[in-house]
């Protein structure tokens, strides 16, 4: 058993079990009792806790990721550190991470849904680059998937911490390293394009299943980002869009000039390209890669300063090398005096074409634009009709061509109605021009997603995220469903879906069972009564204990009446008793009438058996009055000199 399982840090955190072990800390899963709830917390390896370098270090990165707040970054609550433990607290996630998710796919995502993943992690970068923190080992185990879909992005600023400890190239570097920028494996400074480069790799692996470089070693795997042009992803699959496979292979570039500026850039692309999949970028793809020399996997160069490659394990294609660099002869003095001269002699040629092209312009404007015809019309608003509408009024097609542009989604805008229009409404324009109009598709479709592994509660909260309302659910009893989760729903997965569709699911009841008579348990004790519930298959939900005149420990009350049919398992809520009340202590006068002679007596007084006076008085007073203390009727018994003089009861409750 792990030696800190059960233990309570800092009299807050109790640890209840491990859920992952890295190279540099292990995670378990903690109960904060202060803000009662549950959380991760990542406890520091006692080889590197050893380190006070490290130790800083790795608090230093929690404290500044601590200040992200972003829905898809893993939040940082807190850390701590004192002489023999180091550890930060962390938002506890319930889901997969993404290298786990993909293999429950078999390897390969579809294209939709590579892109809704991808653009939530860009928008992780962005929030953390504009922070100044740089992740530096994105990839799919660092990226976990919700319940819900959603994606978060963990061990943000964990990686610089790592890699400044000088760690040992185990699994974990085998496993960053598939995904590293390749000035991160040449060893040389990075920003946040090296985060972007990452994310195009996961891009990749989820679009096609694989790697874009593998290996025998991380060495090997280091030299092919650098130097090797991957696979286009529609090589490995044509149903990826070819405006999706440009994003890619832009991220990816290996000639950082030529890769997204920031996560900014990349996310406009992403969120052009979810509003229009058909749309290309008309990058350069070619560009996107050149070789450069670097060590091979034994830190040579090959001869004559070419690159010595370890075997590819995957089949790639190696970049043409980038042309030599101008070289510029000097020119003699006489040659550039004369250049001058023909730079003088141009100015006035120069100045002529540019009164000429002004002059051009402004008969452009005078013959075509309309702007000073007296025959111009002005331009009509056909926003928010339609092109039949438009096609059928007389007065617009006398005056204007009217055809269609693009197509777009619109909230706004109902399908088939005009969103947009160029030249703009009011403008002035020539009699006959062309109007170009953006037509709208209507909403957004979303694809209906699975749901068969989801609560009620965490369906409905999936569907009404993606804009679908859920109609009121069908219940069915299943030997094979847990009670409350979702048996089945239509429209099927895949289904072109539109904000405000409706969907239907049927929710399981649990396996059907005979109905049970509750028992009458009043006047049972509760263990006695508990015991004769469960038997029958039903459960004690809530326990009281209640005032009342039945000896302590008495069920006198039970929520369901007896005889009643419920379902096995129905819960009853049980009150007992905690026994009659005490009733109040009262006092009483008792008064003695003493003998006339000897001169002094023992008196005695008894209440209810127990002696409550005794004592040598003088008989001269002629009477003794003294009181004793009790409940109810009580026997009262005096003695004189141990001779009963007389027994009587008295009542301390009138």
């Amino acid at each position: 058993m792990d030696q800190y399982i059960g233990k309570m840090l800092d009299n807050r955190y109790e640890i209840l079990d491990v859920i992952g072990v890295g190279g540099m800390a292990v995670v378990y899963k903690a109960y904060c009792h202060r803000l009662q709830r549950y959380v991760a917390i990542k406890v520091l390896k006692r080889d590197l806790a050893a380190d006070s370098d490290f130790r800083r270090r790795f608090h230093e990165e929690a404290r500044a990721v601590a200040m992200l707040s972003h829905p898809n970054i893993v939040s940082v609550y807190d850390d701590s550190h004192g002489d023999d433990l180091d550890y930060i607290v962390m938002e506890l996630i319930d889901g997969l991470t993404l290298k786990q998710y993909m293999q429950k796919k078999n390897g390969t995502l579809h294209w939709r849904e590579a892109l809704y993943f991808t653009t939530q992690i860009v928008r992780a970068l962005g929030h953390a680059h504009s922070r100044g923190i740089i992740h530096r080992d994105i990839k799919p185990q660092n990226i976990m998937v919700l319940r819900d879909g959603s994606v978060k992005v963990a061990d943000f600023g964990i990686a610089r911490v790592m890699s400044a400890a000088q760690a040992t190239m185990t699994q974990e570097a085998l496993g960053s390293v598939h995904y590293i920028s390749p000035e991160q494996a040449r060893g040389s400074h990075i920003d946040a394009r090296a985060d972007i480069y990452s994310a195009g790799v996961v891009l990749y692996e989820m679009l096609t299943g694989r790697l874009p470089f593998e290996g025998d070693t991380p060495v090997a795997v280091a030299i092919q980002h650098i130097n090797a042009t991957p696979l286009s992803p529609r090589e490995l699959n044509p149903d990826i869009p070819g405006g999706l496979e440009e994003i890619t292979m832009k991220a990816m570039s290996s000639r950082i000039d030529q890769r997204y500026v920031n996560a900014g850039a990349m996310l406009r692309d992403l969120e052009d390209f979810r509003k229009n999949p058909q749309m290309v970028f008309h990058y350069n793809l070619a560009a996107f890669h050149g070789n450069q020399p670097i060590p091979d996997d034994t830190g040579r160069m090959g001869e004559g300063g070419e690159v010595r490659r370890p075997r590819p394990q995957t089949r790639t294609r190696t970049a043409p090398p980038p042309p030599p660099p101008r070289r510029y002869r000097e020119e003699p003095e006489d040659e550039l005096e004369d250049e001058e001269e023909g730079r003088k002699s141009m100015a006035i040629p120069i100045a002529i074409i540019v009164l000429l092209l002004g002059a051009a312009l402004v008969l452009w404007l005078f013959f075509f634009s309309g702007f000073f015809d007296k025959d111009g019309v002005e331009v009509p608003d056909l926003r928010g009709m339609t092109l039949s509408e438009v096609y059928s009024n007389k007065e617009i097609m006398e005056n204007f061509y009217v055809v269609q542009g693009d197509i777009e989604y619109s909230d706004k805008y109902e399908k088939d109605q005009i969103m947009d229009q160029d030249p703009s409404p009011k403008r002035i324009a020539e009699k006959g021009s062309t109007i170009t109009v953006t037509v709208s598709g209507g909403q957004e479709a979303v694809e209906m997603i699975d749901v068969t592994n989801y609560t009620y509660e965490e369906a409905v909260k999936a569907l009404q995220a993606l804009g679908l309302k859920v109609a009121s659910p069908e219940y069915e009893y299943s030997e094979d469903v847990e009670k409350d989760w979702v048996i089945s729903y239509t429209p099927p997965k895949g289904t072109e879906l539109y904000p405000g569709d409706q969907v239907h699911l049927v929710i399981s009841k649990g396996p059907e069972s005979t109905p049970v008579v509750v028992p009458s348990v009043t006047g049972q004790s509760l263990e006695k009564a508990t015991k004769m519930l469960e038997n029958l298959g039903l459960t004690v939900a809530d326990t009281e204990e209640v005032s009342s005149e039945q000896p302590a420990g008495t069920v006198v009350y039970q929520s369901i009446a007896p005889n009643t049919e419920v379902e096995e398992g129905t819960a009853i809520t049980l009150h007992y008793s905690k026994g009659p009340e005490a009733k109040p202590i009262t006092s009483k006068p008792i008064t003695v009438v003493l003998p006339p002679e000897p001169e002094s007596v023992t008196v005695r007084i008894t209440l209810a058996g127990q002696e409550v006076y005794n004592d040598v008085v003088s008989t001269s007073a002629g009477t003794l009055v003294t009181t004793v203390s009790g409940t109810g009727s009580q026997e009262v018994c005096v003695y004189i000199d141990d001779q009963l003089l007389e027994t009587y009861t008295v009542n301390f409750d009138g």
